[in-house]
């Protein structure tokens, strides 16, 4: 019998994530017997803070990544999203099974969405790209920083602490909770962060057993349209704790990208949109990357810099 040992944060969401590859694998191979590792990460320890002022890449895989390269795991399971835009070597992005909804959406406490609500209200959010889309279109609304996992957050909204804060679609539904959901934010309102919705299933690239799993697991439109945000992101040289956003959406057998680079406070947002063949969407990535730093986008991120220093 094989044995494959998948490592993971010990999340409620992560370990959700985890125990579905772990099925998905053994409903395809089921000789196969999976386990599930938990792994401690930076990002788990920093929970008083912002992700934004601890700064640093792969907050959140890291260590996970080093268990993966010593060969104390077989494959690791990360929310996409989480993922920075280069890997260390050795290791691949093994399969990327299909998304759920990419979208970010707004849980309130009195079911108002997000244009009805009055002047100064206090929405809560833990990422500098929903709270710089957010002050862009309603700079009138108190944004504050929120951290915790899926229940805390939930609890501090209906606590009185905020009006409403803003989301995964992806965690609510993969939990049993979209009936949480107030509004779901369209990429016209709120681009949504590079492979949000997604599941990145990283293995080892000289690995050929795990290779063989992956296959199985792999879903090509959701690889297509995350290459092509990832490829972007990679360009753009940002992480996921950056006014950075990028989602692709495939229609005709073309990918339509559109991304968003925005400053912190909200007032300067430059927005562009791609279309790519499929078979070419990470030099179209790489394109629109280009395009977002030309019109814009490159001077408020030397800003962002900057402010870090």
């Amino acid at each position: 019998m094989e044995k494959i040992r998948i490592g993971t944060r010990g999340s409620q969401l992560a370990l959700w994530q985890a125990n579905y590859i772990k099925d998905r694998i053994e409903d395809l191979s089921p000789e196969t017997r999976v386990e599930i590792m938990i792994i401690k990460t930076t990002g788990d320890r920093i929970t008083d803070r912002p992700l934004a002022m601890v700064g640093g890449k792969g907050l959140f895989v890291k260590e996970i990544e080093a268990a993966l390269m010593e060969k104390k795991i077989d494959l690791a399971v990360h929310s996409m999203k989480d993922m920075p835009g280069d890997l260390p070597e050795g290791l691949i992005i093994g399969a990327i099974p299909e998304r759920e909804n990419p979208f970010d959406v707004l849980v309130s406490k009195d079911n108002t969405a997000l244009a009805d609500y009055p002047a100064g209200a206090r929405v809560g959010t833990s990422s500098l790209r929903r709270a710089s889309q957010l002050k862009h279109v309603r700079p009138d609304l108190e944004i504050a920083s929120i951290r915790g996992n899926l229940d805390t957050r939930l609890k501090k909204l209906k606590s009185g602490e905020y009006d409403a804060i803003v989301l995964a679609a992806a965690g609510l539904i993969r939990l049993g909770q979209a009936g949480e959901i107030t509004e779901y934010l369209d990429e016209v309102t709120m681009v949504p962060a590079v492979g949000q919705g997604a599941l990145c299933i990283e293995t080892r690239e000289d690995d050929r057993k795990i290779g063989e799993v992956m296959e199985g697991l792999d879903h090509g439109p959701t690889r297509t349209c995350v290459t092509g945000e990832r490829a972007f992101l990679r360009q753009i040289e940002g992480s996921c704790h950056i006014p950075v956003a990028c989602f692709g959406k495939i229609k005709d057998e073309e990918v339509r990208l559109t991304a968003v680079v925005a400053s912190e406070d909200g007032t300067t947002l430059v927005r562009e949109e791609i279309l790519s063949p499929a078979g070419d969407v990470e030099e179209f990535g790489q394109q629109l990357a280009n395009q977002v730093l030309d019109r814009g986008g490159r001077k408020i991120l030397e800003t962002l810099n900057l402010n870090d220093k």
